[in-house]
């Protein structure tokens, strides 16, 4: 009997002794797999002195389609042709706000294009750059409702503009850019897109955009104007720089800007001098508001006397922020004109903190 036990306690010692390996490392395997074809399945291992080889991975481009153009450079057009882009505010008789649009120069002299649409009804209008500046819109030199096009002049010597094309062809699948104002915040940003279909006045694109964009130039990849936009939204469409070279034909060298309003009440030509802004400058952010996301809206009507002096400062829409209201008017005070007969002149004023 106490044979039968040793025999047990020695079985079961060996037992032990297997499954612990006896302090040595145990090695597994897959069952259905021999070691050879396991250690053939496994990564290589790699030794801390030993420097991995990396192979480059490369992501082959996708082909162009053809009639496709390479992608233009929108951060460099943004710089480039933003500048030239405005925002222009027309009012009618009454002094009343009729529509803002963009609007771009397109020559050092301040002779800017918008839509037909924008100035109609209109009799007096201001052009503001996204750096502040606020100019007065002497008049329409040329325009057209049935290519919905309009150039006006800004009473300024010198501003950024961009050119148009001469005889520019965008066949379809042409890659372009829209550039919005600066004043449109990321809506104005350069927006690339491709040309879909083209007729001889209208090109259509494919991508959305914002209503903003209606007025903005299209330029090609070295920044020339090869179009202008007229319809934005799921569809945009625009009329060629040919359309605009046809509008920019029909204005003589001695040709006057005018409000058609103006012409109206006065069919004959007087001696005195036409009504401009000589000083406009940009009302300053008053100081003690300067919460992040703090802004207002307001316009102010100015009366200039004889002379050119600000006589007086009528809130017509306050800002919102009496403090606005009072910066404003500080430095509406200090805007001239050119000596006229007297009149008034209704001025836009945003606040924005960034």
């Amino acid at each position: 009997m106490r044979q039968l036990r040793l025999i047990i306690r020695y079985a079961v010692c060996l037992a032990v002794v297997v499954s612990v390996g006896c302090g040595r490392k145990s090695t597994s395997q897959v069952v259905g797999e021999s070691p050879l074809a396991q250690s053939r399945s496994m990564p290589p291992m790699i030794s801390a002195t030993q420097s991995p080889t990396i192979v480059p991975s490369v992501t082959p481009s996708a082909e162009a389609k053809p009639g496709q153009t390479a992608s233009p450079d929108l951060a460099k057009l943004q710089t480039t042709v933003q500048p030239s882009v405005i925002w222009v505010t027309v009012f009618d008789p009454k002094g009343n706000l009729l529509r803002t649009e963009s609007a771009f120069f397109i020559s050092p002299d301040g002779r800017f294009v918008t839509t037909a649409r924008a100035i109609e009804g209109g009799i007096n209008a201001v052009a503001k750059t996204a750096d502040g500046g606020i100019y007065n819109v002497s008049g329409i030199l040329s325009a057209s409702t049935e290519l919905d096009l309009a150039v006006l002049q800004v009473d300024v010597k010198k501003v950024p503009f961009a050119g148009p094309k001469k005889n520019a062809n965008v066949p379809v699948g042409t890659r372009v850019v829209i550039v919005g104002s600066a004043l449109a915040g990321n809506d104005g940003s350069a927006r690339e897109m491709t040309i879909v279909a083209q007729q001889s006045d209208r090109l259509e694109m494919a991508g959305a955009t914002a209503p903003s964009s209606v007025g903005s130039p299209v330029v090609n990849e070295t920044g020339e104007v090869v179009g202008v936009v007229t319809a934005a939204g799921e569809k945009t469409t625009a009329r060629p720089s040919a359309a605009l070279e046809s509008l920019l034909s029909r204005v003589a060298v001695d040709t006057q800007a005018r409000w058609p309003a103006t012409a109206e009440t006065h069919p004959t030509p007087r001696p005195t001098p036409k009504p401009r802004i000589v000083y406009a400058p940009a009302p300053a952010f008053p100081p003690g508001v300067s919460q992040a996301g703090v802004s207002g809206t307001g316009r102010f009507r100015l009366s200039f006397d004889a002379s050119g002096n600000v006589t007086n400062v009528q809130v017509v829409k306050s800002t919102g922020n009496p403090y606005f209201d009072q910066a404003a008017i500080k430095t509406l005070r200090q805007w001239r004109s050119a000596p006229s007969q007297g009149w008034q002149a209704t001025v836009p004023v945003t606040f924005q903190t960034r």
